[in-house]
Parts: C-alpha cells; structure tokens; sequence
C-alpha cells in the first residue's frame, strides 16, 4: 500500500464513536441519592437537577458495567484450559480499587479488558491512574408507562425524544395519540377529540399526533417492543415531568429484628422507583485505544497484545454487562425485587441511523447481539 493510501486511512480514523444504548426495566429500578429526606417518601431516586425527571447517574452505569465485565471475563478465564497464561483474578481483583501488585486490585496491563476500558487507580486513594477508554452518560427516561382507563400508555416528550434525534412539537396541555381509525371517527375539525383522556390523577384533552408513525419507525428501529409501540403518547416537557413523578412505584418496608423475627420498633421506611415496563436511553463513548497506546501496531513496545485496539472493542467489551443486568441488574433494593434491567439495543448512533431507515422500509434489522462480543476473545 502506497504512503498516500496509509495517511489517507489515517485521517479516516476516528478519536472516539458514540454508541446509543436502549433498555426496558423488568423491574422497579430504585438509584437513590444516598439518604433520606422529608417529604413523600423516605428514600427518594436521582432526578435531573433541571427536569427534576429521575435518571441513572452515569458513574452508576459505570460501576455496573465494570463488575459485570470482570464477572464474565473471569469465568472465561476459569474455563480456559490454558490458565497460566493470566494468574491474577478479573474477579474481583480488577472489579474493585486497588493497587495491585500482589494485593487485591486493579492489574493495569494492556491486556486486561477491564483496566484498559474502564481505567484504573495507581496511588493510594485512588491518585493517579488512567481513567478508561469507555464513558458514560446518565440513562434517561425515553417512555413512561402510566396507567390510564384504555390501559396501560407509554408516554414521552419532545425533549426525551431529542435523545434518539426524533423532532416533535407538543407545546399544548394535551396528550397527543396516534392518529389510528378509532381516534379518526370522534376527530374534529381542529384536530381534537370529544373524550378526553386520563394520565393517572391527570383529565387531558387529546389531539392527533401527526407524526406517530415516523416516532414508531424510529422506536421499532431500536428494538422496542410492538406492545409498547402501539401504545404511546405525547405529552409537552413541562407535563412530562409531573405525569413521572406523580406515577412512581413507591414501596413501604420495615426493619426485621434478627433476634425475634419481628418488625423492628420505629423501623418503618419508604421508597421510590422508576416503575417497571420504563425504557431508558444512555449512550457509551467509546475513545480510540491508539490515542493512549493501546494496540498501536506501529509501535515496538508490549502493547501489541493490547485487550482492545478500536472503538468497536472499547464497546463489545462493554456488551458484556448487558446479559448480568438482565438478571443482576441495577440499583438498590435488588433483593427486594428491584434492578433488572434489558438491554434491547446497542450500537453506534451511524447504525441507528441506518435502523430506523431499514425499519421504515420494511427491512429486517440486524442488531450486534452480545455473542459477538465473546467470540472477539475465542
């Protein structure tokens, strides 16, 4: 290959890709904010500062992703016949703080997958170190399922859908729903409908929503299920966030005392969650491993046998995780039956793109599944 090819594939290499991740609760998620509070509940969730829509932080996000990797690595590594090749456990040496070096902690090679996605510390207290080639963002909430007396809706809003690069307008205090043949036959002239329409405690007027069926390709595009699908609703951003958190699971529990089995005197507390059946939209930024190093083949030091040497590694090292929050989930309260959590979609926001447009025209879409991801390391 000529010079001018090799700079010209340089320039094509990219600093970093942005990969969306879409997920459905199977259960109550409960991420609290570290204690309690006067108020509704005792033990309240993390809410944007802004919105006041509860999230999950991305440093919570992060910290899943890590066990959850070093998990799956280290029964990998157990089931090699080959063991010595790595003495040091991922699990959960590389999972946790640490400083390594015959103590519990990070091993900070290249070829780990967990250390060089994910970073780790080199001082005590955490001084120093590399932070990792993955990042986070906080999971929002795409579609919240609300109980109405047509059943159960999902409803969104302008400003979620802006996080899937869907345009909507809904700037009226109304709830928009497709407009299907039984919204059509009590349609008006002004595009409104004679019955109006309960979110929870919330009597709404209803409008069409003209643009449901691009909204629905998008949402099919992303592997959500035709059963919510076909039961959205749009509401404005400034109904969004009362209609959530007005719609919270809130749960009662009480303190056992060991002793006599018994409820613990004055031990009485509540607590909120995202309820199952919502879908939540985070992204994970994957960065170059070369920029740092890391699978560099033009260089001569060790690096060459680096965990990771693109983009596409940083984040099918990152799928890993998504079959353990299916069952080990997130958050709190995951004893109490809370935390689990289904990826449906993770890819890069190109191959979004490109879903939706598949979607549309009736094309069969083709999503990585986290078996690829293991066979990257067969």
């Amino acid at each position: 290959m000529s010079n001018a090819s090799n700079a010209k594939n340089a320039n094509k290499v990219k600093n970093w890709e942005c990969f969306l991740n879409v997920g459905l609760a199977l259960d109550p998620i409960h991420v609290g904010t570290g204690g309690t509070r006067i108020g509704r509940v005792d033990l309240t969730i993390v809410r944007d500062p802004v919105t006041r829509v509860p999230k999950i932080p991305g440093s919570s996000l992060a910290g899943v992703y890590r066990a959850y990797v070093a998990m799956h690595e280290e029964e990998k590594r157990r089931q090699q016949q080959n063991q010595q090749a790595r003495t040091k456990a991922f699990y959960p040496d590389c999972a946790g703080v640490g400083l390594g070096d015959g103590k519990p902690g990070h091993c900070r090679q290249p070829d780990c997958p967990v250390c060089t996605v994910f970073g780790y510390a080199t001082g005590t207290g955490q001084a120093g170190g590399f932070a990792g080639l993955a990042a986070f963002s906080d999971a929002h909430v795409l579609l919240f399922p609300v109980p109405t007396r047509k059943g159960p809706m999902w409803i969104t809003c302008p400003q979620a859908l802006q996080m899937i690069e869907v345009k909507e307008n809904a700037e009226a205090n109304a709830v928009y729903l497709p407009n299907e043949q039984d919204e059509k036959a009590n349609s008006t002239a002004a595009g409104k409908t004679d019955t109006p329409l309960n979110l929870g405690w919330l009597l709404l007027p209803v409008r069409a929503w003209e643009n449901a069926y691009e909204t629905k390709t998008e949402l099919e595009g992303l592997k959500i299920p035709e059963s919510i699908r076909n039961r959205i609703a749009l509401v404005s951003d400034r109904l969004f966030s009362h209609i959530v958190n007005c719609n919270l699971e809130v749960r009662t529990s009480v303190s056992i005392n060991p002793a006599t089995g018994a409820a613990e005197d004055g031990a009485l507390f509540s607590y909120e969650a995202l309820p199952r059946g919502t879908v939540l939209v985070w992204e994970i930024i994957a960065k170059n491993p070369t920029i740092f190093g890391f699978g560099n083949n033009n260089d001569n030091n060790n690096n060459n046998n680096a965990a990771v040497t693109d983009t596409k590694d940083v984040h099918d090292v990152a799928r890993e995780a998504h079959s353990y929050l299916k069952y080990l989930g997130i958050g709190g309260m995951g004893t109490r039956g809370m935390g689990r959590l289904e990826v449906l979609y993770s890819a890069s926001r190109k191959k979004a793109a490109q879903d939706a447009a598949s979607s549309e025209n009736g094309q069969e879409i083709d999503t990585p599944s986290n078996e690829s991801a293991e066979a990257r390391h067969e």
